[in-house]
C-alpha cells in the first residue's frame, strides 16, 4: 500500500503541476516509478527467465518506454494501475479450506464401549473393530458399523443425501458422521477413522483439491499476445527505419493497459454485482469458468428441496373431510417420535386443527402405529400394515411422489397422506431459465429412483441420476469433466463436497454445511437458485466485456502501431492514444460495477459478502 501511496502522490503532483514541471519533480517521479514498480519489474524478469509472456512484462515495457521518452506522468499512471491490480490479488491469496481440514473433528472424540458387560467411556482411538458402542439419542455416530440392538431413526443426509431420517433396527448399517435422533442404538464397529464412509469423503475432497489443474488467467493470455505483437512490431520498425523514437512510440502505443487495468475492474465489478444479487464468487478464476459452463449438476435435498419432510397432499376417502382425516392422523401420531409424525403434527398445528387424546399407543417398527382415540382404534401406517389389520383399501391411482401414509379409524379407511421433501418455490423457474441459456441440467441424488424421477419430472431437468453415494457423484462429475464438458455442481451437504471440489465450478447453498461452502467456489446467500441463474448471466457478461476490451485494444494497437511505424505518431501522441484507449476500456469494464459507489455496491448484502467480493478478485 505504501508503494501505491507514493506513486499516487507523484502522479498527483504531476497532474497539478501541469506545464510547470521542474527537474526535481521529474527526478522524484522517475524514482517513484522505478521504486514503486519494482514488483512489476521483478515479476517481468522472472517471466522472461521462464519464457512466459504476461501482463506484468507488457506493463514493465510500457513503463520503461514511457520513462525513456520522459513521459513520467504516463509511467506513473501505468504503474499505479498495475500496483492496484496486484494489491487486489494479494488481499486474499489462499484462503484455505479450513472447514475441510477440520472436517474430521466433526466426529466424536469419545465413545461409550461395552467392556465385559459394562459401558465405559473411552477415546475413539481406543476403539477396535468388533467392539460394541452405545449411540445415545441426539449424538453423532463415531464409526461405521451394524446395529445389534435398539431402535431409532438416523439422519444420514451427510452421507447419502436422503432427506428423511432412516429407521434403524438390528441388522441395519450406520455411518460415521450421521446423527442418531430418537432411541439408543448398540452398534458393532466395522470401520474406523479414514476407513469409514465419512473418512473417504474427506479423502476424496483432499484428492480433488490437489488434482484440480490451474487455469491460465485470461488477462495474462490476452496481454501475452499483445506483448508478442508489440515486440515484433517494434523490432520490425527499428530494422526498417532505424528510428529510435518511432520504435519507442510503437512499444508505448501497443501496451496492454486496456486489458491490464480493464480486466481486474471487470472481474471486480462482476463479483460485486453478483454479491449484490446474493452470490459470493470466491475468485475471478471461477467467474471465468462460470461463463464457460455447459452442464449444471444439481443435488436434490437442500438444493432443489428444503431438506425437511412435509405433508404435501391429503387424499381423503369419499364422504370423509380432509380436516377430519388430518385430525385423526395427528391425534394418533401425537406420541410418536417418527419424522413422519412430526410432519403431520406440524401441518395440523399450522391449520389450527385441535387434537383428540390418544391412549394405548403402539408402534410396530417399519409398519406404523395404532392408538385409541375416543374409544376407537386408529391405525396409521403403510398400506400393508392396514391390510394386515383387516382394513379394506380401495384401488386408487397413485402419483408415486414421496412417502404415503394410510389412515383408518374403527376399521374404516379414511384416506392417505403424502409426506415429501417440498420443492423450493423458485426451483422450477430456475431450471427453466438455465435451459433457456442453453445449459444441460442433471439431477444427482442419493434418494430412491421413484422420488428422484418425480422431482425431476416436476422440474423438467434433462437427466436424472438417483441412488448415488458420494463417491458415485464424484465419478459422475469426473466422467463429464474428462469428456470436455465444463461442469457446475450445485449442492449443500458433506456428501456433496467431493463433487463440488472436483467440478469446474462448485456452487454451495448458503444454508448448507460449512464443508460444502468451503469446498465450493460460489456460495448462494439464502439458498435461492434464481441467484445462480443471475450469477451465470453476470459471468457471461463479464467474459464478453473482457473480450470486447481485447478486440478493441488489438484494433487500436494495430492502427497505432502502423501509424507509429511510419512516423505518423510521436511518442507523446502515442502515449496519449495509449492512455485514452485505456480509459475507454476501463469505462467499458466499469459498466459491470453496480450503481452507487463501488464500496457500497460490494457491501450491498452485508459486510461479509462485500469483503468476500473484494477478496474474490485475487484470481483476476
Amino acid at each position: 500500500m505504501a508503494r501505491i501511496a507514493f506513486v499516487a502522490a507523484a502522479a498527483g503532483a504531476f497532474w497539478f503541476a501541469g506545464a510547470h514541471v521542474n527537474l526535481a519533480l521529474v527526478i522524484a517521479g522517475v524514482v517513484c516509478a522505478l521504486a514503486g514498480g519494482y514488483p512489476i519489474y521483478h515479476e517481468a524478469l522472472e517471466n522472461i527467465l521462464e519464457r512466459r509472456m504476461t501482463m506484468e512484462l507488457s506493463m514493465a515495457i510500457a513503463i520503461l518506454a514511457a520513462l525513456a521518452i520522459r513521459e513520467v506522468f504516463t509511467a506513473l499512471v501505468i504503474t499505479l494501475f498495475v500496483l492496484a491490480a496486484e494489491v487486489l490479488e494479494g488481499l486474499t491469496v489462499g484462503r484455505g479450506r479450513r472447514a475441510i481440514r477440520q472436517l474430521i473433528e466433526l466426529l466424536p472424540s469419545t465413545a461409550t464401549v461395552n467392556d465385559r458387560g459394562q459401558w465405559r467411556e473411552v477415546g475413539v482411538a481406543q476403539i477396535l473393530g468388533g467392539d460394541i458402542v452405545l449411540i445415545k439419542p441426539g449424538s453423532r455416530i463415531p464409526v461405521d458399523g451394524s446395529v445389534t440392538g435398539g431402535h431409532s431413526f438416523v439422519d444420514q443426509a451427510t452421507i447419502t443425501g436422503e432427506s428423511m431420517p432412516v429407521e434403524k433396527k438390528p441388522g441395519s448399517a450406520v455411518f460415521a458422521g450421521t446423527i442418531n435422533q430418537s432411541g439408543a442404538l448398540e452398534v458393532r464397529v466395522e470401520r474406523l477413522g479414514r476407513d469409514t464412509t465419512f473418512g473417504k469423503i474427506i479423502q476424496a475432497v483432499e484428492e480433488a483439491e490437489k488434482s484440480r489443474a490451474p487455469i491460465q488467467r485470461l488477462a495474462d493470455r490476452l496481454a501475452g499476445y499483445l506483448v508478442y505483437f508489440a515486440l515484433a512490431a517494434a523490432a520490425l520498425t527499428f530494422l526498417i527505419s532505424h528510428n529510435v523514437r518511432s520504435t519507442i512510440s510503437v512499444v508505448i502505443v501497443a501496451g496492454a493497459c486496456g486489458i491490464a487495468a480493464g480486466t481486474p475492474l471487470a472481474i471486480l465489478g462482476a463479483i460485486g454485482r453478483a454479491a449484490q444479487q446474493g452470490a459470493i464468487i470466491k475468485g475471478g478464476l471461477y467467474l471465468e469458468k462460470l461463463a464457460e459452463v455447459d452442464t449444471v449438476l444439481l443435488d436434490k435435498t437442500g438444493t432443489l428441496t428444503f431438506g425437511t419432510p412435509e405433508l404435501t397432499e391429503v387424499y381423503a376417502a369419499p364422504n370423509v373431510s380432509a380436516a377430519y382425516l388430518l385430525r385423526t392422523a395427528a391425534s394418533a401420531e401425537s406420541r410418536s417420535e417418527h419424522p413422519t409424525a412430526r410432519a403431520i403434527l406440524q401441518k395440523a398445528a399450522q391449520l389450527g386443527i385441535p387434537l383428540d387424546d390418544a391412549g394405548q399407543f403402539t408402534y410396530t417398527p417399519g409398519k406404523g402405529i395404532s392408538a385409541n382415540c375416543e374409544g376407537e382404534e386408529v391405525i396409521v401406517g403403510s398400506e400393508s400394515f392396514l391390510r394386515e389389520r383387516g382394513v379394506s383399501l380401495p384401488n386408487e391411482n397413485r402419483n408415486g411422489s414421496g412417502s404415503e401414509v394410510f389412515v383408518a379409524r374403527h376399521g374404516k379407511y379414511l384416506g392417505r397422506l403424502c409426506i415429501a421433501d417440498a420443492l423450493r418455490p423458485e426451483a422450477k423457474e430456475a431450471i427453466r431459465a438455465l435451459k433457456a441459456m442453453g445449459l444441460k441440467t442433471v439431477l444427482l441424488t442419493g434418494d430412491a429412483k421413484a422420488v428422484a424421477e418425480d422431482v425431476g419430472k416436476k422440474l423438467g431437468v434433462d437427466e436424472i441420476a438417483s441412488e448415488l453415494l458420494p463417491e458415485e457423484k464424484l465419478r459422475y462429475v469426473t466422467r463429464l469433466t474428462s469428456g470436455r464438458h465444463v461442469v457446475a455442481m450445485v449442492g449443500d451437504g458433506v456428501n456433496d463436497a467431493p463433487a463440488l471440489a472436483q467440478a469446474d465450478v462448485g456452487v454451495a447453498m448458503g444454508s448448507g454445511t460449512d464443508v460444502a461452502r468451503e469446498s465450493a467456489d460460489v456460495v448462494l446467500i439464502g439458498s435461492d437458485l434464481s441467484k445462480l441463474v443471475e450469477t451465470l448471466r453476470i459471468a457471461r457478461r463479464c467474459r464478453r466485456t473482457i473480450l470486447q476490451n481485447f478486440v478493441g485494444t488489438l484494433v487500436v494497437d494495430s492502427i497505432g502501431v502502423g501509424m507509429a511505424a511510419f512516423g505518423l505518431l510521436n511518442p507523446l501522441l502515442a502515449a496519449f492514444i495509449h492512455v485514452s484507449s485505456e480509459l475507454i476500456f476501463i469505462l467499458n469494464s466499469a459498466r459491470l460495477v453496480p450503481q452507487a459507489s463501488l464500496l457500497r455496491a460490494l457491501g450491498g448484502q452485508a459486510t461479509p459478502p462485500g469483503r468476500a467480493a473484494i477478496s474474490a478478485s485475487q484470481s483476476a
